[in-house]
């Protein structure tokens, strides 16, 4: 039995799934911009261990219940959502689709669910807040340059956004291989082997020559010699703080009057703190992959995170979401909702606004067909007595494994 070629659809209205918009998106762009939105640290264990991780739990589902209404209305982080979702910060969208920014804001604003601006965005916090109206959250990298900061998180507070996320996970960048291979860098740098690269989609290639190459705008004037857009991007790999701790943290906390949620979190043990200073939300989260690889997988480490968590503050989980029904193993193992990457992120930089929107609209039409097909009304229901974990294949020498078995043991894609 031979398996049906792989489908490379033309435009937005072809894409039923989140897979179908990354297809999109990898025709669109260079392989160098497409691979530093779709890769990984090193081996990429860590990015096929989250993926795996959904893949090896079933659904148990409960049967003649009503469903001709579900809801996916709930509660996330104090406010209500159209679902339980966010749009995860994702920098330098806008290398991939100049608007890539305010298309993920717009269509997180139409859902009704928050949408993340990272630090390293190429749309600015102000302009997020006057052009995007909706629930806003702002992430910062912890920066060496203090004052600079500082500056960010005053920007965010007087531009009105709702909540500040700390990420915790980087107090140095991971080594992506699939960037060094194909000579990438923010901004580019151009050489014999990507030039070519880049003048393979005419389409992106053109808006980047004729336009010019979008600028990290929140990180302007990070350093006094960060004058142009190659200083700009190149200092901010220098300037995560390493000594940041959880006294520095505290003083974070203090000093932000709104939500602070902690991104970055995979063990227990580092709870108890946070909720004791006052965190209002945690994240757990392994940075999709894209740091230190071999990390345990995010849907992994959830429940340790929520049993130490015990109903006291919200946890979130993100990492490796790619269907609807992700979502809701996530809810079923105690998650108040998701953080989407990727996932909205591969519809952006396909097709800006209609690409941001389609990816939404798969996930939230997928999420109610779980919901159905698992008997379940309100998504806020999810419990994990709706979910088993398959039998282990038992290896012996004379055995071998069913296809199924050996391709998901085997099977690296992050799709």
């Amino acid at each position: 039995m031979t398996s049906a070629p792989a489908r490379r659809p033309r435009r937005v209205g072809d894409c039923h799934s989140i897979a179908d918009l990354r297809s999109l998106a990898q025709r669109r762009l260079p392989r160098a911009v497409f691979d530093f939105y779709d890769g990984g640290a090193e081996d990429e264990r860590t990015l096929a261990a989250n993926r795996s991780a959904f893949a090896s739990h079933r659904f148990a589902p409960h049967v003649l219940m009503d469903v001709a209404q579900v809801s996916t209305a709930c509660e996330l982080v104090g406010g209500p959502a159209g679902m339980p979702a966010a749009i995860a910060p994702t920098g330098a969208a806008g290398f991939g689709w100049r608007t890539a920014d305010l298309a993920l804001a717009k269509a997180a604003a139409e859902h009704g669910i928050p949408y993340t601006l990272s630090s390293s965005a190429t749309t600015a916090i102000e302009t997020i807040a006057r052009e995007a109206p909706g629930r806003h959250w702002f992430q910062a990298y912890v920066l060496r340059d203090q004052v600079f900061f500082w500056k960010l998180i005053e920007r965010a507070l007087a531009a009105d956004y709702e909540a500040l996320v700390i990420t915790v996970d980087l107090p140095v960048g991971g080594k992506r291989e699939r960037d060094f291979h194909n000579h990438f860098s923010i901004p580019f740098r151009f050489s014999a082997r990507n030039v070519m690269d880049f003048a393979s989609r005419p389409a992106w290639a053109l808006d980047m020559l004729f336009k010019g190459m979008p600028v990290m705008e929140n990180l302007r004037g990070l350093e006094t010699t960060a004058k142009s857009a190659t200083a700009i991007a190149s200092s901010v790999g220098r300037s995560y703080d390493p000594s940041f701790d959880h006294h520095r943290l505290a003083r974070v906390r203090d000093r932000w009057p709104r939500k602070l949620i902690v991104k970055g979190l995979s063990r227990g043990d580092d709870v108890e703190r946070l909720v004791a200073m006052g965190v209002d939300a945690i994240v757990v989260s392994n940075h999709g992959g894209r740091q230190l690889d071999g990390a345990v997988a995010t849907l992994d480490a959830l429940p340790e995170v929520v049993q130490a968590a015990a109903g006291r503050v919200p946890v979130l989980v993100d990492g490796g979401v790619r269907r609807g029904s992700d979502i809701a193993m996530a809810l079923a193992l105690g998650a108040q909702g998701v953080l989407l990457g990727r996932a909205t992120l591969f519809g952006a930089v396909a097709a800006g606004e209609p690409g941001a929107r389609r990816a939404l609209a798969i996930l939230h039409d997928e999420l109610q067909r779980t919901q159905r097909l698992c008997g379940v009304g309100n998504v806020t229901d999810f419990t994990d007595d709706i979910l088993r974990k398959p039998p282990a294949w038992s290896f012996h020498k004379k055995q071998k494994p069913p296809l199924s078995v050996w391709r998901q043991h085997h099977d690296l894609s992050n799709t």
